[in-house]
């Protein structure tokens, strides 16, 4: 999963700070509030039923409202200005929300395991599957509701936090509906097994988003790249200034809502230096319309300098 802003997941246009800051702070309560929500709906149905493929989703719901508070600190970190002692912002505490997102979610699959495995060497007939069924139903609609909102927030945001809440929100759905399906295989037609076999795909499920969210976190923390096509954009922006006769040394990274990125541009070394700060500042006006809200670093080289340090350095 690529969690580094693409050229079509990039900040609307006219969306201000404020206004990103806003949505982002929205999509965090919003989540919350829905896993508290299905923590209450799914406890009920539990108990009536005593269903480990339903103490699944139950155990995810909790560990979705963990990691959503998690999310939720992490973002407001994340939205802190730079300060004198964080000259690049604190961004990257979007990815380490991720991760402990990730971790709490591991966690809930492998106990999920243990439990449906207990289940498998001991079956045990469920009650009130009718129960079950209803708040499965209601958690797909809830969920849908949160997945939509948050889609909305990731398109205008490119926030990596909401991203990783949005994917295991939208795992919750596959989730549920199997627990529908395994309710019903116990109920209509007494396949016991159905029950803990469903609970121990789910874990599997669980477990695979998990890798999801830490690996795109991993990658915003290791400074990855911008996607192959945005640094082609980049590039193709740049050469498209008349004075521009090449570039090199273009580096890009992403830390939470921001983008870095920087390049050296090669132009004639005649040029007044007033006249290549010129040039640069078009250029960045260029890139920034291209990539709202990125902060970019141009420096000006006469033409040839790469092969001239590549030749001497």
């Amino acid at each position: 999963m690529q969690e580094q802003r693409t050229s079509d997941e990039a900040a609307g246009p006219g969306m201000t700070a404020d206004r990103v800051a806003t949505l982002m702070r929205r999509a965090t309560y919003a989540s919350v509030v829905t896993a508290a929500a299905l923590i209450v709906a799914k406890l009920a149905a539990y108990l009536a039923t005593g269903s480990v493929s339903l103490l699944s989703t139950l155990l995810d719901s909790l560990l979705d409202a963990a990691a959503s508070l998690v999310n939720l600190v992490a973002v407001r970190a994340a939205l802190t200005p730079a300060d004198r002692e964080h000259r690049f912002g604190h961004g990257k505490a979007e990815p380490l929300g991720a991760l402990g997102q990730a971790a709490f979610i591991t966690g809930s699959s492998i106990f999920l395991v243990f439990e449906a495995g207990s289940r498998l060497v001991n079956p045990q007939p469920l009650e009130n599957s009718a129960i079950g069924i209803a708040v499965m139903l209601f958690s797909i609609a809830a969920t849908l509701l949160l997945v939509g909102y948050q889609r909305r927030v990731i398109r205008l945001t490119n926030s990596v936090a909401v991203k990783a809440d949005s994917l295991h929100y939208l795992g919750d759905l596959l989730v549920n509906a199997s627990v529908i399906v395994a309710l019903l295989l116990v109920s209509q037609f007494g396949w016991w097994l159905a029950d803990p076999l469903f609970g121990i795909g789910i874990a599997l499920y669980i477990l695979y988003t998990a890798w999801q969210i830490a690996r795109g976190a991993l990658d915003m923390l290791m400074d990855r790249e911008l996607p192959d096509e945005d640094r082609k954009r980049i590039r193709a922006i740049a050469m498209a200034h008349p004075e521009v006769q090449s570039l090199h040394d273009l580096k890009t990274r992403g830390a939470g809502p921001a983008t870095f990125i920087q390049l050296h541009l090669e132009m004639d070394g005649r040029m007044s230096l007033y006249e290549a700060h010129a040039v640069a500042d078009a250029v960045e006006a260029e890139i920034r319309a291209a990539f709202p809200g990125a902060e970019v670093i141009i420096h000006q080289d006469p033409v040839g300098v790469a092969e001239d340090r590549a030749r001497f350095g």
